[in-house]
Protein backbone atom coordinates (compact mmCIF):
# COMPACT_ATOMS: atom_id res chain seq x y z
CA UNK A 1 0.00 0.00 0.00
CA UNK A 2 1.42 3.20 -0.98
CA UNK A 3 -0.42 6.72 -0.25
CA UNK A 4 1.13 10.07 -1.48
CA UNK A 5 -0.45 13.67 -1.33
CA UNK A 6 -0.21 16.55 -3.83
CA UNK A 7 -0.99 19.48 -2.74
CA UNK A 8 -2.77 21.62 -4.73
CA UNK A 9 -3.24 24.59 -3.25
CA UNK A 10 -3.47 25.85 0.51
CA UNK A 11 -6.94 24.87 0.13
CA UNK A 12 -7.38 21.93 -2.04
CA UNK A 13 -5.54 18.77 -2.08
CA UNK A 14 -5.49 14.96 -4.11
CA UNK A 15 -4.61 12.29 -2.42
CA UNK A 16 -3.40 9.19 -4.01
CA UNK A 17 -3.92 5.46 -2.97
CA UNK A 18 -1.93 2.59 -4.79
CA UNK A 19 -3.45 -0.80 -3.98
CA UNK A 20 -1.30 -3.75 -4.71
CA UNK A 21 -2.14 -7.24 -4.90
CA UNK A 22 -0.63 -8.44 -1.63
CA UNK A 23 -2.97 -5.61 -0.47
CA UNK A 24 -6.27 -7.77 -1.14
CA UNK A 25 -5.94 -11.12 -2.33
CA UNK A 26 -6.09 -13.08 1.29
CA UNK A 27 -9.11 -11.04 2.02
CA UNK A 28 -10.58 -12.28 -1.24
CA UNK A 29 -9.64 -15.95 -1.13
CA UNK A 30 -11.06 -15.99 2.35
CA UNK A 31 -14.46 -14.11 1.02
CA UNK A 32 -14.28 -16.49 -1.99
CA UNK A 33 -13.37 -19.83 0.30
CA UNK A 34 -16.58 -18.28 2.17
CA UNK A 35 -18.73 -18.47 -0.71
CA UNK A 36 -17.67 -21.98 -1.91
CA UNK A 37 -18.77 -23.37 1.84
CA UNK A 38 -22.73 -21.77 1.48
CA UNK A 39 -22.90 -21.31 -2.38
CA UNK A 40 -25.72 -23.61 -3.96
CA UNK A 41 -25.21 -23.96 -7.50
CA UNK A 42 -27.41 -26.47 -9.23
CA UNK A 43 -25.58 -29.76 -9.94
CA UNK A 44 -23.48 -29.58 -7.36
CA UNK A 45 -23.75 -30.39 -3.44
CA UNK A 46 -23.29 -27.74 -0.92
CA UNK A 47 -19.58 -27.08 0.08
CA UNK A 48 -18.64 -29.36 -3.34
CA UNK A 49 -18.70 -26.18 -5.67
CA UNK A 50 -15.55 -25.66 -7.95
CA UNK A 51 -13.33 -22.83 -7.17
CA UNK A 52 -13.12 -22.22 -10.82
CA UNK A 53 -17.02 -21.74 -10.68
CA UNK A 54 -17.09 -19.83 -7.61
CA UNK A 55 -14.42 -17.50 -9.08
CA UNK A 56 -16.30 -16.97 -12.35
CA UNK A 57 -19.52 -16.61 -10.55
CA UNK A 58 -18.66 -14.00 -7.50
CA UNK A 59 -15.18 -13.10 -8.25
CA UNK A 60 -15.18 -9.66 -9.33
CA UNK A 61 -18.01 -8.94 -6.76
CA UNK A 62 -15.73 -9.79 -4.09
CA UNK A 63 -13.00 -8.31 -5.84
CA UNK A 64 -14.71 -5.02 -5.83
CA UNK A 65 -15.89 -5.21 -1.96
CA UNK A 66 -12.64 -6.16 -0.70
CA UNK A 67 -10.53 -4.00 -2.28
CA UNK A 68 -13.37 -0.76 -1.45
CA UNK A 69 -12.90 -2.30 2.50
CA UNK A 70 -8.90 -1.98 2.23
CA UNK A 71 -9.32 1.44 0.20
CA UNK A 72 -11.75 3.39 3.01
CA UNK A 73 -9.78 2.26 5.83
CA UNK A 74 -6.32 3.02 4.50
CA UNK A 75 -7.54 5.95 3.22
CA UNK A 76 -9.39 6.86 6.90
CA UNK A 77 -6.05 6.18 8.76
CA UNK A 78 -3.76 8.11 6.27
CA UNK A 79 -6.24 10.91 7.04
CA UNK A 80 -5.68 10.63 11.01
CA UNK A 81 -2.01 9.90 11.05
CA UNK A 82 -1.35 13.11 8.97
CA UNK A 83 -4.06 15.40 10.93
CA UNK A 84 -5.67 16.27 7.59
CA UNK A 85 -8.14 18.67 8.79
CA UNK A 86 -10.69 18.11 5.81
CA UNK A 87 -14.12 19.76 4.83
CA UNK A 88 -16.65 17.14 3.79
CA UNK A 89 -15.50 13.58 2.59
CA UNK A 90 -13.01 13.01 0.16
CA UNK A 91 -14.27 13.20 -3.64
CA UNK A 92 -12.90 9.91 -5.61
CA UNK A 93 -11.90 11.42 -9.19
CA UNK A 94 -13.69 9.63 -12.23
CA UNK A 95 -11.00 7.49 -14.07
CA UNK A 96 -12.84 6.22 -17.47
CA UNK A 97 -10.41 3.99 -18.52
CA UNK A 98 -9.60 2.41 -15.17
CA UNK A 99 -9.33 -1.65 -15.41
CA UNK A 100 -10.47 -4.26 -12.69
CA UNK A 101 -8.80 -6.27 -14.76
CA UNK A 102 -5.41 -5.57 -13.30
CA UNK A 103 -3.88 -6.85 -10.30
CA UNK A 104 -2.98 -3.30 -9.28
CA UNK A 105 -4.60 -0.65 -8.63
CA UNK A 106 -4.23 3.31 -8.56
CA UNK A 107 -7.03 5.50 -7.03
CA UNK A 108 -7.07 9.35 -6.67
CA UNK A 109 -9.32 11.58 -4.02
CA UNK A 110 -9.62 15.23 -4.23
CA UNK A 111 -9.59 16.85 -0.59
CA UNK A 112 -11.31 20.50 0.78
CA UNK A 113 -8.97 21.38 3.66
CA UNK A 114 -9.70 23.67 5.86
CA UNK A 115 -8.52 27.44 6.33
CA UNK A 116 -6.10 28.63 8.68
CA UNK A 117 -7.00 31.61 10.55
CA UNK A 118 -7.01 33.62 13.80
CA UNK A 119 -10.00 34.42 15.37
CA UNK A 120 -10.12 38.00 17.13
CA UNK A 121 -12.10 38.38 20.18
CA UNK A 122 -11.25 41.66 21.18
CA UNK A 123 -14.44 43.38 20.19
CA UNK A 124 -14.55 46.74 22.40
CA UNK A 125 -17.32 48.71 22.53
CA UNK A 126 -18.42 47.06 18.75
CA UNK A 127 -21.39 44.77 20.03
CA UNK A 128 -23.88 46.07 23.29
CA UNK A 129 -25.09 43.55 26.15
CA UNK A 130 -28.27 44.91 26.82
CA UNK A 131 -29.50 44.62 30.56
CA UNK A 132 -33.15 44.59 30.49
CA UNK A 133 -35.17 46.05 33.74
CA UNK A 134 -38.49 45.55 34.43
CA UNK A 135 -40.00 49.46 35.11
CA UNK A 136 -42.74 50.05 37.05
CA UNK A 137 -45.37 50.11 34.52
CA UNK A 138 -44.43 46.65 33.51
CA UNK A 139 -45.00 45.21 37.07
CA UNK A 140 -48.20 47.18 37.77
CA UNK A 141 -49.50 45.54 34.59
CA UNK A 142 -48.30 41.56 35.87
CA UNK A 143 -50.30 42.68 39.25
CA UNK A 144 -53.79 43.97 37.17
CA UNK A 145 -53.15 40.26 34.98
CA UNK A 146 -52.54 38.02 38.14
CA UNK A 147 -55.83 40.05 39.62
CA UNK A 148 -57.80 39.07 36.97
CA UNK A 149 -56.82 35.87 36.40
CA UNK A 150 -57.30 34.84 39.58
CA UNK A 151 -60.43 36.40 39.56
CA UNK A 152 -64.04 35.09 39.43
CA UNK A 153 -65.33 34.73 36.25
CA UNK A 154 -68.57 36.77 35.73
CA UNK A 155 -71.31 35.85 32.50
CA UNK A 156 -72.39 38.25 31.00
CA UNK A 157 -75.22 39.61 28.35
CA UNK A 158 -73.70 42.79 26.89
CA UNK A 159 -70.40 43.69 26.18
CA UNK A 160 -69.18 46.66 28.53
CA UNK A 161 -65.64 48.67 28.24
CA UNK A 162 -63.60 46.03 30.90
CA UNK A 163 -65.26 43.37 29.24
CA UNK A 164 -63.35 40.17 28.20
CA UNK A 165 -64.68 38.72 24.73
CA UNK A 166 -64.58 35.72 22.96
CA UNK A 167 -65.26 35.35 19.47
CA UNK A 168 -64.22 34.53 16.07
CA UNK A 169 -62.18 37.23 13.58
CA UNK A 170 -63.17 36.00 9.88
CA UNK A 171 -62.41 37.78 6.12
CA UNK A 172 -63.46 34.93 3.66
CA UNK A 173 -61.28 36.45 0.60
CA UNK A 174 -58.11 36.93 2.63
CA UNK A 175 -58.75 33.60 4.40
CA UNK A 176 -59.10 34.66 7.90
CA UNK A 177 -60.78 32.08 10.54
CA UNK A 178 -59.24 32.87 13.89
CA UNK A 179 -60.55 32.69 17.14
CA UNK A 180 -59.78 35.30 19.56
CA UNK A 181 -59.53 36.76 23.20
CA UNK A 182 -60.04 40.28 23.40
CA UNK A 183 -60.87 43.43 25.56
CA UNK A 184 -61.36 46.77 23.95
CA UNK A 185 -58.14 48.35 25.38
CA UNK A 186 -56.20 46.44 22.53
CA UNK A 187 -57.94 48.68 19.85
CA UNK A 188 -55.88 52.29 18.85
CA UNK A 189 -58.73 52.93 16.71
CA UNK A 190 -61.01 54.23 19.55
CA UNK A 191 -64.22 54.11 16.77
CA UNK A 192 -63.71 50.50 16.84
CA UNK A 193 -63.81 49.75 21.00
CA UNK A 194 -67.42 52.05 20.56
CA UNK A 195 -68.96 49.30 17.78
CA UNK A 196 -68.75 46.75 20.82
CA UNK A 197 -70.69 48.38 23.34
CA UNK A 198 -73.83 47.05 24.25
CA UNK A 199 -73.45 44.14 21.52
CA UNK A 200 -74.71 40.54 22.46
CA UNK A 201 -73.38 36.82 22.01
CA UNK A 202 -73.55 36.35 18.12
CA UNK A 203 -73.97 39.56 17.16
CA UNK A 204 -71.34 40.49 14.41
CA UNK A 205 -69.11 43.36 14.59
CA UNK A 206 -67.52 44.77 11.45
CA UNK A 207 -63.61 46.25 11.59
CA UNK A 208 -61.17 47.91 9.60
CA UNK A 209 -57.90 46.20 9.71
CA UNK A 210 -56.11 49.48 8.89
CA UNK A 211 -54.82 51.51 12.08
CA UNK A 212 -56.91 48.88 13.77
CA UNK A 213 -53.92 48.32 16.31
CA UNK A 214 -51.23 50.59 17.49
CA UNK A 215 -49.01 47.82 15.96
CA UNK A 216 -49.74 45.98 12.46
CA UNK A 217 -47.86 42.82 13.96
CA UNK A 218 -50.72 42.64 16.24
CA UNK A 219 -52.52 41.46 13.33
CA UNK A 220 -50.52 38.13 13.36
CA UNK A 221 -51.42 37.45 17.05
CA UNK A 222 -54.98 38.54 16.80
CA UNK A 223 -56.03 37.53 13.01
CA UNK A 224 -53.23 35.01 12.45
CA UNK A 225 -52.51 36.44 9.27
CA UNK A 226 -48.55 35.52 7.88
CA UNK A 227 -45.90 39.02 8.60
CA UNK A 228 -45.78 39.50 4.76
CA UNK A 229 -49.59 40.64 4.81
CA UNK A 230 -49.46 42.16 8.19
CA UNK A 231 -47.66 46.00 6.74
CA UNK A 232 -50.78 48.31 5.28
CA UNK A 233 -53.35 45.55 5.48
CA UNK A 234 -56.62 47.18 4.35
CA UNK A 235 -59.16 45.20 4.66
CA UNK A 236 -63.17 44.35 6.30
CA UNK A 237 -63.24 41.40 8.97
CA UNK A 238 -65.89 39.98 10.84
CA UNK A 239 -65.73 39.22 14.72
CA UNK A 240 -68.84 37.18 15.46
CA UNK A 241 -69.55 37.39 19.51
CA UNK A 242 -69.03 33.49 21.15
CA UNK A 243 -69.12 34.57 25.12
CA UNK A 244 -68.93 37.87 26.78
CA UNK A 245 -67.26 38.10 30.49
CA UNK A 246 -66.42 40.26 32.93
CA UNK A 247 -63.85 39.78 35.91
CA UNK A 248 -63.99 40.22 39.76
CA UNK A 249 -60.20 40.90 40.46
CA UNK A 250 -58.54 38.80 43.20
CA UNK A 251 -57.97 40.13 46.88
CA UNK A 252 -54.22 40.92 46.76
CA UNK A 253 -53.97 38.35 50.04
CA UNK A 254 -51.71 35.98 51.66
CA UNK A 255 -54.28 33.19 50.24
CA UNK A 256 -53.68 34.90 46.60
CA UNK A 257 -49.68 35.11 47.29
CA UNK A 258 -49.51 31.74 48.72
CA UNK A 259 -51.26 29.90 45.44
CA UNK A 260 -49.05 31.97 43.72
CA UNK A 261 -45.29 31.50 44.99
CA UNK A 262 -45.51 28.61 47.58
CA UNK A 263 -46.69 28.97 51.47
CA UNK A 264 -45.07 31.84 53.18
CA UNK A 265 -42.61 33.17 50.49
CA UNK A 266 -44.73 36.16 49.47
CA UNK A 267 -46.56 38.40 52.52
CA UNK A 268 -46.94 41.84 50.95
CA UNK A 269 -47.63 43.60 47.67
CA UNK A 270 -44.34 45.38 47.66
CA UNK A 271 -43.15 41.78 47.92
CA UNK A 272 -45.18 40.54 45.54
CA UNK A 273 -43.95 43.44 43.27
CA UNK A 274 -40.55 42.27 44.12
CA UNK A 275 -40.98 38.89 42.90
CA UNK A 276 -42.41 39.81 39.63
CA UNK A 277 -40.02 42.03 39.08
CA UNK A 278 -36.90 39.00 39.90
CA UNK A 279 -39.08 36.96 37.52
CA UNK A 280 -39.15 38.96 34.68
CA UNK A 281 -36.09 40.72 34.96
CA UNK A 282 -34.39 36.58 34.74
CA UNK A 283 -36.46 36.27 31.53
CA UNK A 284 -35.13 39.40 29.94
CA UNK A 285 -31.84 38.14 30.86
CA UNK A 286 -32.44 35.08 29.01
CA UNK A 287 -33.67 36.80 26.20
CA UNK A 288 -30.71 39.89 26.69
CA UNK A 289 -27.73 36.96 26.40
CA UNK A 290 -29.98 35.51 23.13
CA UNK A 291 -29.55 38.63 21.37
CA UNK A 292 -25.68 39.25 22.09
CA UNK A 293 -24.98 35.93 21.32
CA UNK A 294 -26.72 36.29 17.88
CA UNK A 295 -24.59 40.01 17.72
CA UNK A 296 -21.43 38.28 18.40
CA UNK A 297 -21.99 35.32 15.76
CA UNK A 298 -22.73 38.40 13.05
CA UNK A 299 -19.25 40.10 14.41
CA UNK A 300 -16.82 36.99 14.09
CA UNK A 301 -18.41 36.45 10.56
CA UNK A 302 -17.82 39.40 9.68
CA UNK A 303 -14.33 40.45 10.52
CA UNK A 304 -12.59 37.07 10.77
CA UNK A 305 -11.77 36.64 7.01
CA UNK A 306 -10.62 33.22 5.24
CA UNK A 307 -11.28 31.47 1.86
CA UNK A 308 -12.70 27.97 1.71
CA UNK A 309 -12.36 25.49 -1.23
CA UNK A 310 -15.81 26.21 -2.60
CA UNK A 311 -15.70 24.32 -5.64
CA UNK A 312 -14.71 21.29 -3.89
CA UNK A 313 -17.35 22.01 -1.11
CA UNK A 314 -19.95 22.48 -4.14
CA UNK A 315 -18.90 19.18 -6.01
CA UNK A 316 -19.46 17.36 -2.55
CA UNK A 317 -23.05 19.13 -1.67
CA UNK A 318 -24.00 17.47 -5.31
CA UNK A 319 -23.38 13.77 -3.56
CA UNK A 320 -24.35 14.17 0.22
CA UNK A 321 -27.78 13.83 -0.17
CA UNK A 322 -30.46 11.11 -0.75
CA UNK A 323 -30.69 12.50 -4.50
CA UNK A 324 -27.74 14.03 -6.59
CA UNK A 325 -27.82 17.64 -7.17
CA UNK A 326 -27.28 19.21 -10.12
CA UNK A 327 -24.05 21.78 -10.50
CA UNK A 328 -26.99 24.74 -10.11
CA UNK A 329 -29.05 23.10 -7.20
CA UNK A 330 -25.50 22.79 -5.34
CA UNK A 331 -24.53 26.21 -6.41
CA UNK A 332 -27.99 27.98 -4.21
CA UNK A 333 -27.59 24.94 -1.42
CA UNK A 334 -23.62 26.05 -0.93
CA UNK A 335 -24.90 30.17 -0.93
CA UNK A 336 -27.82 28.89 1.53
CA UNK A 337 -25.01 26.72 3.75
CA UNK A 338 -22.10 29.25 3.69
CA UNK A 339 -21.99 31.52 6.47
CA UNK A 340 -23.03 28.02 8.75
CA UNK A 341 -20.12 26.34 7.95
CA UNK A 342 -17.62 29.55 7.97
CA UNK A 343 -19.02 29.88 11.87
CA UNK A 344 -18.69 26.33 12.82
CA UNK A 345 -15.21 26.93 11.90
CA UNK A 346 -14.37 29.95 13.94
CA UNK A 347 -16.52 28.02 16.83
CA UNK A 348 -14.13 25.34 16.61
CA UNK A 349 -10.98 27.80 16.29
CA UNK A 350 -12.39 29.51 19.33
CA UNK A 351 -13.08 26.59 21.33
CA UNK A 352 -9.59 25.07 20.61
CA UNK A 353 -8.00 28.27 21.04
CA UNK A 354 -9.71 28.42 24.83
CA UNK A 355 -9.45 24.91 25.62
CA UNK A 356 -13.75 24.93 25.60
CA UNK A 357 -14.86 21.19 26.69
CA UNK A 358 -17.73 19.53 27.96
CA UNK A 359 -17.65 17.05 30.74
CA UNK A 360 -20.02 14.18 31.99
CA UNK A 361 -20.63 16.60 34.83
CA UNK A 362 -20.85 19.65 32.87
CA UNK A 363 -24.03 18.10 30.99
CA UNK A 364 -25.10 16.26 34.48
CA UNK A 365 -25.34 19.53 36.41
CA UNK A 366 -27.19 21.42 33.14
CA UNK A 367 -29.89 18.75 32.65
CA UNK A 368 -31.01 18.84 36.31
CA UNK A 369 -31.29 22.66 36.10
CA UNK A 370 -33.35 22.20 33.41
CA UNK A 371 -35.35 19.53 34.94
CA UNK A 372 -35.62 21.24 37.93
CA UNK A 373 -37.13 24.25 36.42
CA UNK A 374 -39.62 22.29 34.09
CA UNK A 375 -40.84 20.58 37.35
CA UNK A 376 -41.34 24.14 38.91
CA UNK A 377 -43.50 24.82 35.74
CA UNK A 378 -45.98 21.89 36.83
CA UNK A 379 -46.52 23.24 40.35
CA UNK A 380 -43.68 20.69 41.61
CA UNK A 381 -41.63 23.59 43.45
CA UNK A 382 -39.37 21.10 46.16
CA UNK A 383 -38.39 18.00 44.10
CA UNK A 384 -36.08 15.68 45.90
CA UNK A 385 -32.70 15.23 45.24
CA UNK A 386 -33.42 11.52 44.20
CA UNK A 387 -36.58 12.65 42.16
CA UNK A 388 -34.42 15.06 39.75
CA UNK A 389 -31.41 12.61 39.49
CA UNK A 390 -33.70 10.24 38.27
CA UNK A 391 -34.85 11.73 35.46
CA UNK A 392 -31.39 13.19 34.31
CA UNK A 393 -30.32 9.52 34.28
CA UNK A 394 -33.64 8.51 32.12
CA UNK A 395 -32.55 11.95 29.92
CA UNK A 396 -29.06 11.02 29.84
CA UNK A 397 -29.33 7.79 28.13
CA UNK A 398 -31.62 8.63 25.15
CA UNK A 399 -27.95 9.72 22.70
CA UNK A 400 -30.48 12.58 20.85
CA UNK A 401 -31.31 14.16 24.21
CA UNK A 402 -27.52 14.17 24.95
CA UNK A 403 -26.52 15.68 22.07
CA UNK A 404 -29.10 18.44 21.96
CA UNK A 405 -28.56 19.11 25.30
CA UNK A 406 -24.55 19.09 25.36
CA UNK A 407 -24.87 21.81 21.96
CA UNK A 408 -26.54 23.95 24.70
CA UNK A 409 -23.91 23.86 27.03
CA UNK A 410 -21.38 24.39 24.79
CA UNK A 411 -23.54 27.51 23.86
CA UNK A 412 -23.49 28.80 27.62
CA UNK A 413 -19.62 28.05 27.72
CA UNK A 414 -19.46 30.40 24.69
CA UNK A 415 -21.92 32.87 26.00
CA UNK A 416 -19.48 33.39 28.86
CA UNK A 417 -16.42 33.71 26.93
CA UNK A 418 -17.59 36.17 24.91
CA UNK A 419 -19.01 38.28 27.58
CA UNK A 420 -15.49 38.10 29.23
CA UNK A 421 -13.46 38.75 26.15
CA UNK A 422 -15.27 40.41 23.57
CA UNK A 423 -15.65 43.52 25.74
CA UNK A 424 -19.13 44.65 24.82
CA UNK A 425 -20.71 47.73 26.20
CA UNK A 426 -23.50 47.62 28.76
CA UNK A 427 -27.00 49.23 28.03
CA UNK A 428 -29.61 49.24 30.50
CA UNK A 429 -33.51 49.58 29.24
CA UNK A 430 -36.87 48.92 29.53
CA UNK A 431 -37.92 45.55 28.18
CA UNK A 432 -40.30 47.86 25.29
CA UNK A 433 -37.04 50.14 24.67
CA UNK A 434 -34.65 47.09 24.48
CA UNK A 435 -37.39 45.50 21.35
CA UNK A 436 -36.95 48.85 19.62
CA UNK A 437 -33.37 48.90 19.69
CA UNK A 438 -33.56 44.87 18.76
CA UNK A 439 -35.73 45.00 15.99
CA UNK A 440 -36.99 48.75 14.68
CA UNK A 441 -40.41 47.64 15.91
Amino acid sequence: MNITKEQIDALNAVVTVNVAKEDYAPQVDKALQAYAKTANIPGFRKGAVPMSLIQKQYGKTVLLEEVNKVLQSSLNRYLAEEKLDILGNPLPKIDENFNWDAENFSFQFELGLAPEFKVDLDAKNKITHYKIVADDTLIDEQVARIQKQFGKLISKDAVEQEDDIRGVFSNEEKGINAEANITLDIFKDKKAAKKFIGKKVGDVVTLKTKGLFDDDHKLMDYLKVSHDDVHGLDVEVDFTIEEINTSEKAELNQELFDKLFGEGNVASLEELKAKIKEDAENQFATQADQKFLNDATEHLLSNTKFDLPSEFLKKWIQTVGEAPLTPEQAEAEYARSENGLRYQLIEGRVMADNNLQITFEDLKAFTSEVIKKQMVQFGQLNPTPEEVEGIVARVLSNQEEVKRLSEQVMSEKMLSLFKEKLKAKTKEVTYQNFIKESYGE
